[in-house]
């Protein structure tokens, strides 16, 4: 029988690479990037109940309607897979946000992914994880991903999902930007500058990295931090530090840097709070360890 409440968490992730190889024939960019799960992570306790849907935040500006990633998912589910129509009844939703909004760690995207899940489970609909994946990616282009986590290269829209050779675990510090960057603007930035746009530099991951690793970048940087000179600031913080790589993550604003060990990249952390930044130290999660949270959670515990 399934619970009548589940606990989830929803992890952050951080894009180690994005590259824009083109457009897409209905106009969007075709993206070629590889995603990374963080611990960074928002938390979901979901009620089964008799009444309408209701969805409490704990952070203020924060919707708790229509316009909710949480919000959609469950009405995706009623109306889709039900044959609801009109609003979804019969759950309570508390969400913990920890993810900063417009940071490019995917923090919606990854409550809607927990979601979809808690609820599946919840509504016993017994949906698999493919079926899981097409819905989500009526939600946005993240969500495919974060079903599964881990380390994964995401094309076309980036909800084309495939795993990849996963690197060892490592530590990260993220630095978020008193402002956030709206993935709008980031592309329009990108396109605006198509003709004065350098070429990227390559940069590679430490040695024991997969092949992958090579050349990695964020083509959506420059134009980003162009804008906003907070951001490359953030990045040359971060390599000062010692981070063996640092790049913005997504469309921004966040910037994170990957450490080697704990001791330096927690050393990191207190050295950027310690001059103004505000820094989140974290650390990479394996697809197994994805997998692992979803049984927990599901099973209630």
């Amino acid at each position: 029988m399934a619970p009548r409440v589940i606990t989830t968490r929803a992890f952050a992730k951080v894009n180690l690479d994005l590259r824009l190889v083109g457009l897409l024939p209905d106009g969007y960019h075709d993206v070629r990037t590889v995603l990374q799960t963080i611990r960074l992570h928002d938390t979901l306790c979901l009620r089964r109940t008799r009444g309408p849907f209701v969805i409490e935040c704990d952070t203020p500006g924060v919707p708790v309607d229509a316009r909710n990633l949480v919000w959609k998912a469950a009405a995706l589910l009623h109306a889709v897979v039900r044959g609801g129509s009109g609003e979804p009844r019969g759950l309570h939703v508390q969400l913990r946000k920890r993810i900063p909004a417009e940071a490019g760690l995917g923090g919606g995207s990854s409550d809607a992914a927990a979601m979809l899940v808690a609820t599946s489970h919840l509504w016993r609909l017994g949906l698999d994880l493919p079926t899981l994946s097409r819905l989500g990616a009526r939600l946005g282009a993240d969500v495919p991903f974060f079903l599964s986590g881990g380390t994964a290269m995401g094309v076309g829209r980036g909800d084309d999902v495939s795993p990849l050779v996963e690197p060892p675990p490592s530590w990260v510090v993220l630095v978020c930007p008193e402002f956030g960057v709206s993935t709008a603007e980031a592309y329009r930035w990108y396109d605006e500058d198509a003709h004065g746009r350098a070429r990227r530099p390559a940069r590679r991951l430490p040695a024991d990295w997969p092949a992958w690793a090579v050349g990695v970048g964020n083509d959506l940087e420059g134009p980003v931090a162009r804008r906003h000179p907070r951001i490359r600031h953030a990045v040359r913080a971060l390599t000062r530090q010692g981070s063996v790589y640092a790049a913005m993550s997504g469309s921004g604003s966040a910037v994170f840097g990957v450490f080697g060990d704990r001791e330096s990249a927690a050393a990191a952390e207190r050295r950027l709070t310690a001059d103004g930044w505000r820094a989140i130290l974290t650390r990479t999660v394996s697809r197994a360890a994805v997998r692992r949270e979803q049984r927990r959670a599901l099973a209630g515990g």
